[in-house]
């Protein structure tokens, strides 16, 4: 890494302000994983010696851990790959188990890719699937999911935090109205979880998915929050092989990230509080210094029900792939970083009734747990030198598409 050059903020370059799309794994998470790796090395399944013993005792310690923070009973917290295998494995194994009580499933028009791309998979199948719309904030209000379940809606699937814009959605709200009518309410809860406060029972969620990468934690690990009491709830596996996880998730666990995982949570349960605080005020200092020294610049979604370190912004009469390349000393992203490879703008952005154009010049500012107050001034500073000198070119009056050479 390079020391910025003279006469900006003493900072080290790059720069990473792209914490959504994933977290660096705290040393603490690390140290906690290593003998895991050598002499802790045991598979959990292994219940006839020590080692096996010892693997177990470890993931049913981090277990605990992950039910801790977000309010649940540790046999409740089922170990996957990540939140992408647990929004497949809440949606297609719940859809495949109630598909006798009905063929209709609610979501939101903003979700991620893992839910949008799960529900149409279902909807090949045979189920109906409704999508909601948002406000231009992003949001959506509970009055409009209870509009759109019908007699035959078995599942209603809302991410608590969205992933490109950060909103938060009236979770509570939204769960007691899929209570009141009988149906599943499933959350995709991986923005959520160690950025705001996550109880389970409070929002009334019957299933969470959750990622350990976007809390500090290894990649490569993840969970599934099942609700249990009655009725219960059953799933249909997506993965056979040994029966692991109670039966929903067959396959050897991943004891040094299980536990890596577990330690996450740990840590976000006594930091959280304080470490979102300074985070938002970082997201404030770099939202009110772009929009006082730049013109022609939006915020996008709602302000006040937003991740704290969450910001997205679209530039006007900027092409968004040359303002990326500009910025190349600061890690950012011009969407979710499951669809970056797609030349379309982001489906979020266009669902709050931006234009192409506009939505094409949007970026995402994600900042997290190592980001400081000199960080933030060095990237106002570059964001202003950077859009003054792209507008300066003929195609941003023009509207041509352009990149930096």
């Amino acid at each position: 890494m390079e020391a910025a050059p003279k006469g900006k903020p003493q900072v080290r370059i790059p720069i990473y302000m792209d914490h959504h799309a994933t977290t660096p794994c705290d040393p603490r998470v690390v140290e906690a994983m290593l003998p895991y790796f050598g002499e802790t090395f045991g598979n959990p399944a292994s219940r006839n010696h020590v080692f096996g013993w010892r693997a177990e005792e470890a993931v049913e310690a981090a277990r605990a851990q992950v039910a801790a923070l977000i309010g649940a009973n540790p046999k409740e917290v089922v170990f996957t790959s990540g939140a992408t295998e647990s929004d497949n494995l809440m949606l297609k194994g719940a859809a495949a188990r109630l598909r006798e009580r009905g063929d209709h499933l609610v979501t939101v028009a903003t979700e991620h890719p893992a839910v949008l791309d799960s529900v149409s998979a279902l909807e090949g199948k045979g189920f109906r699937v409704t999508r909601l719309p948002v406000g231009k904030d992003g949001l959506i209000d509970a009055a409009d999911v209870a509009r759109a379940i019908e007699p035959a809606t078995i599942l209603v699937s809302v991410m608590w935090a969205n992933n490109e814009i950060g909103v938060l959605q009236p979770i509570e709200a939204i769960g007691r109205v899929c209570k009141e009518r009988g149906v599943l309410f499933a959350v995709d809860g991986a923005q959520a979880l160690a950025k705001v406060p996550v109880d389970v029972r409070r929002a009334g969620v019957d299933l969470l998915a959750l990622s350990a990468h976007k809390a500090y934690g290894p990649k490569g690990t993840g969970a599934l929050y099942v609700r249990s009491g009655s009725p219960r709830i059953r799933l249909e596996p997506q993965m056979d092989g040994g029966g692991h996880e109670r039966g929903f998730r067959s396959g050897t666990l991943a004891v040094p990230g299980i536990v890596g995982f577990g330690a996450a949570c740990e840590i976000a349960r006594s930091e959280m509080a304080e470490e979102s605080a300074r985070i938002l005020g970082l997201r404030e200092r770099l939202r009110q210094g772009i929009l006082s020294r730049v013109e022609g610049v939006q915020v996008n979604g709602s302000l006040s029900e937003r991740l704290p370190g969450n910001l997205n912004l679209s530039f006007e009469c900027v092409d968004g792939e040359a303002l990326l390349m500009a910025l190349r000393d600061v890690a950012v992203s011009s969407g979710s970083a499951c669809a970056s490879a797609s030349p379309e703008p982001s489906h979020v952005i266009l669902a709050l009734g931006v234009g192409r154009d506009l939505a094409h010049a949007s970026l995402r500012f994600g900042l997290g747990r190592g980001n400081t107050e000199a960080e933030v001034d060095y990237v106002v500073n570059l964001v202003e030198e950077k859009v003054r000198q792209l507008r300066a070119l003929p195609s941003a009056t023009q509207g041509v598409r352009r990149a930096v050479q």
